[in-house]
């Protein structure tokens, strides 16, 4: 392994893992399954006698699953020990570790966890080493939210993959499968062993800003297929599948990160929509479920979110739908669970609820501590902290982080990023790209008409690790297929010069390609479209995003949606224009008229092909 402070490599041996854990399984009792002994065999008596070993600030650390700036366990940079100074109050992850003893970490982008595969790896590698390291050490679950499509925190040279709503549109359990086992092969590989993906929301609401194409759509038998297909996948590689978020973010204009959304459902419409693809993933034997920021008055009339309801996580979650397995909250520091209760009273009414592990408070210090407090007064027990550490305990044993939490170079040599991984991704979004409108069969664009292409439109920040900007990828993508494409990237909201600039350069176009982003009735990108129309030449518009956007656009002669502006779905968007892939997706969702929302334009299962 390489340590995450010097570079330098050893490959841990097997004996140097349980010799590091020596100090937790000779304390265990007898006639127990150690820790760490050989063949992995892990059963709640021994895992009990793990947990009567710890102390109780060591049993309230367990249920926290924390964010820590920086690159490496031990040496992070100034700038990362500062941010950590003054969030978390320790230096690095090693301090956090060795403070608040941890069950979790979730690595994040802007955290500065994710450089680069080997870089990841040696955090990971220190992370344990340093939990390992501790009296009763025990190791940690390293998460991160590795959805594919617009949110990964893994970049390349790792391989991305189509998105939820994308491989809806595929359709393929096969392929979905495909994800959750190459995705999983590589996240492993890196240390990271619980991934909160796949997304099983039903997206019903086409002004969704929080959920949208990170769905796979709006058919909730759909999404349990590719769910459950997923999640097996995810199985297969060693790796935590998460379904998130419980009880359904799939109809709310609000995001609770920023505010405190409220579903309307009523029961007999939650249990038809919503809950349909939760029960396929408990079905499938998925390891942990988020819960969401939301209220659904209809299953909990107290008007509190989600994630602090008993009704709902234990009354429903636990005992209606009979799920045993972990149960993570969405991030503490989003505003919709922050709004009714403060920051101190979060964690523990969460645990009271039937929670399992506390995801990335605002304040660990607060949170931990409340929770501590909560237990030392009685209005929790520790009887209730065992069983939230024991679910947490059986899935570590379960992805073997109680035989060998370590990971090697080779082994990410051999699996991140590698060129079968990249083939997969690129053949699975050929089968996503959806055609929705093709007028006078402009496509696919002939070069010896059309070679002259010209690729304008949004450039929103590109996801984690991708070449971006879109325009910029297109154009490249088009002249490597024997195009003469240039770019010139207008923006997500185009001024009138952007607007006469891209008009002026069309008139030496033959043809015009308008990457779009979740374009809305008074979007300035309607009038881009629609000049560009006017002056005659050929215009092609690829929803980059939301496939909604064709309702607002009928001035284009044809139109593609994409579901995301990563570089393998804008490049096989690309080789559909040219017609080296032909267009095989279909809607996940319908989209509605423009003029009449009440009305279909296209139904859920459209799609063109040629």
């Amino acid at each position: 392994m390489r340590d995450s402070s010097t570079g330098s490599t050893a490959s841990p041996s097997r004996r140097t893992v349980l010799a590091a854990t020596a100090a937790t399984t000779a304390a265990l009792a007898l006639n127990t399954t150690p820790a760490g002994a050989a063949g992995g065999r892990h059963d709640d008596a021994s895992l009990r006698a793990l947990i009567s070993r710890m102390t109780l600030e060591e049993k309230v650390g367990q249920l926290f699953v924390m964010r820590v700036y920086g690159h490496s366990a031990t040496a992070p940079d100034q700038a990362d020990i500062d941010a950590n100074l003054t969030e978390l109050g320790v230096r690095t992850a090693a301090e956090l570790i060795a403070r608040y003893r941890v069950g979790g970490i979730i690595y994040f982008t802007w955290a500065h966890n994710t450089r680069d595969p080997h870089q990841i790896a040696a955090l990971s590698n220190g992370i344990q080493r340093v939990s390992l390291a501790q009296p009763r050490g025990l190791p940690v679950l390293i998460s991160t939210d590795q959805e594919h499509g617009i949110v990964a925190r893994v970049g390349k040279p790792a391989t991305l993959f189509p998105g939820a709503m994308a491989l809806g549109a595929g359709g393929s359990r096969e392929d979905a499968r495909t994800v959750g086992r190459l995705s999983g092969t590589e996240l492993r590989a890196l240390g990271i062993r619980q991934d909160y993906s796949p997304v099983a929301d039903v997206n019903v609401n086409p002004a969704n800003p929080v959920i949208g194409v990170r769905s796979f759509g709006a058919d909730p038998r759909a999404v349990a297929r590719l769910v459950t297909a997923e999640v097996e996948g995810y199985r297969g590689a060693g790796v935590a599948a998460t379904s998130k978020h419980f009880p359904g973010h799939g109809d709310t204009a609000v995001d609770s990160h920023f505010g405190f959304p409220v579903i309307t459902h009523s029961r007999q419409l939650w249990s038809d929509l919503d809950a349909v693809p939760f029960r396929a993933a408990i079905r499938a034997g998925i390891d942990s479920i988020m819960t969401a920021h939301i209220m659904v008055p209809a299953l909990d009339p107290a008007g509190d979110p989600a994630t602090l309801s008993r009704p709902i996580l234990t009354g429903i979650l636990r005992e209606e739908l009979g799920y045993d397995g972990v149960v993570v909250t969405d991030s503490l520091g989003m505003e919709g669970v922050r709004t009714k209760y403060g920051d101190d009273r979060v964690p523990v009414l969460a645990l009271k609820a039937g929670v399992d592990q506390l995801l990335n408070p605002p304040s660990i210090d607060v949170a931990w501590h409340a929770v501590l407090d909560a237990v030392r007064g009685g209005e929790l027990t520790e009887t209730r902290l065992d069983e939230s550490i024991l679910r947490v305990l059986r899935l570590k044993a379960k992805l073997g982080l109680l035989d060998d939490p370590y990971v090697g170079d080779a082994g990410v040599d051999r699996a991140v990023g590698t060129a079968a991984h990249l083939r997969a991704a690129d053949r699975i979004a050929e089968r996503t790209t959806t055609l929705l409108v093709n007028k006078r069969g402009l496509l696919p664009l002939s070069r010896r008409t059309h070679r002259r292409v010209l690729v304008v439109g949004a450039d929103p920040a590109s996801p984690t690790g991708t070449d971006g900007p879109p325009t910029t990828v297109l154009a490249a993508a088009l002249t490597a297929l024997g195009f003469t494409a240039t770019a010139l990237s207008t923006g997500t909201a185009p001024t009138g010069a952007a607007v006469d600039g891209a008009v002026a350069a069309a008139a030496g176009a033959d043809a015009v390609v308008v990457a779009t982003y979740n374009v809305t009735a008074a979007s300035s990108q309607r009038t881009l479209v629609d000049r560009l129309a006017a002056t005659g030449v050929p215009v092609v518009v690829i929803a980059v995003r939301n496939p909604y956007d064709v309702a607002l656009l009928p001035s284009a002669d044809a139109h593609l949606a994409a579901y995301s502006w990563t570089d393998v779905e804008l490049r096989a968007a690309a080789r559909v224009i040219a017609g080296r892939a032909a267009p095989r997706g279909r809607l996940p969702v319908a989209v509605q008229r423009a003029d009449d929302p009440a009305q279909v334009l296209y139904p859920i299962g459209y799609g063109m092909t040629y």
